[in-house]
């Protein structure tokens, strides 16, 4: 899960040069050093990730800590030299009811985070209901902010990475209304997936979904990995692109909709709720 989530909050940095970590050069790269950081040891369970973050936060430095598969806490961290050598400094020693084993640390390239986030923690529900209404689509929801943020995928979601579905933003939705599913007076709602998400990139939500680009990680029941939705016109603007990360869950050349049809809540395609009428 460490390398899944080091994909989804990595983007494509221009120039490949060692020059680009660390100190600023000519071409405007950011400032500072950025590591890479695996904590060893009695490390999860005891708060370690909070007690990073409360200290990152302190510094003034910037990335992620997140728990590990394999019992490590993993780190990112960006910021003005000094301050990451401090936070390697708190992680070698690590918070009260820790006990830190070894700490390996890369220097890797800047990325231009603009928060100290906890990684691995549910933000939330999320939805995808097949609706039959005067077209047919699909509905992505995302719990934010105690509501359901909402875009109509004509085509579905996709697991392959090559593939960039339309995906427009529409109105906000109750969280009541997540688990319906059966007849309308328009035609019918399936429950096609369900699960809990995990908020992701450089920018804190809702800031990334203000701004038009916002990366996420679905936990549900066909869609798993990490997920990129990016609004393709202007600040307002309904058109976005809904596309899956590169990443263990991706499967490239598939099509997970018309492979697993059902509804997650009943067992029952959206045709057959139709036909049952309930």
């Amino acid at each position: 899960m460490w390398h899944l989530w080091a994909q989804v909050d990595r983007e494509p940095q221009t120039g490949d040069s060692g020059r680009d970590r660390g100190n600023s050069s000519a071409r405007g790269q950011p400032t500072g050093r950025a590591i890479r950081a695996s904590v060893a040891g009695a490390v999860q369970g005891v708060g370690f990730r909070d007690a990073t973050r409360r200290r990152a936060e302190q510094l003034g430095v910037l990335g992620w800590v997140r728990n590990a598969d394999d019992g490590t806490v993993a780190v990112h961290a960006e910021g003005p030299t000094p301050a990451v050598e401090e936070l390697v400094a708190f992680l070698r020693k690590g918070p009260r009811g820790a006990a830190v084993a070894e700490v390996s640390v890369e220097d890797v390239r800047v990325e231009g985070h603009e928060q100290f986030a906890v990684r691995g923690v549910s933000a939330g529900r999320f939805v995808v209901q097949e609706h039959a209404a005067t077209t047919h689509h699909f509905d992505l929801r995302l719990e934010v902010a105690g509501v359901m943020r909402s875009w109509a995928v004509p085509k579905g979601p996709s697991l392959d990475p090559s593939v960039k579905r339309l995906a427009l933003h529409v109105a906000d939705h109750d969280i009541e209304h997540n688990a319906f599913e059966g007849p309308t007076g328009s035609g019918g709602v399936a429950v096609w997936d369900s699960g809990n998400y995990e908020q992701g990139g450089r920018v804190p939500w809702p800031e990334a979904l203000d701004r038009g680009h916002a990366v996420f990680v679905l936990h549900g029941k066909k869609l798993e990995g990490g997920f990129a939705l990016q609004r393709t016109g202007p600040e307002g603007s309904s058109q976005w692109l809904l596309v899956k990360r590169r990443d263990e869950s991706a499967r490239p050349g598939s099509d997970v909709v018309s492979e697993q049809p059902a509804s997650v809540l009943s067992g029952r395609t959206l045709d057959q709720i139709l036909r049952e009428g309930s």
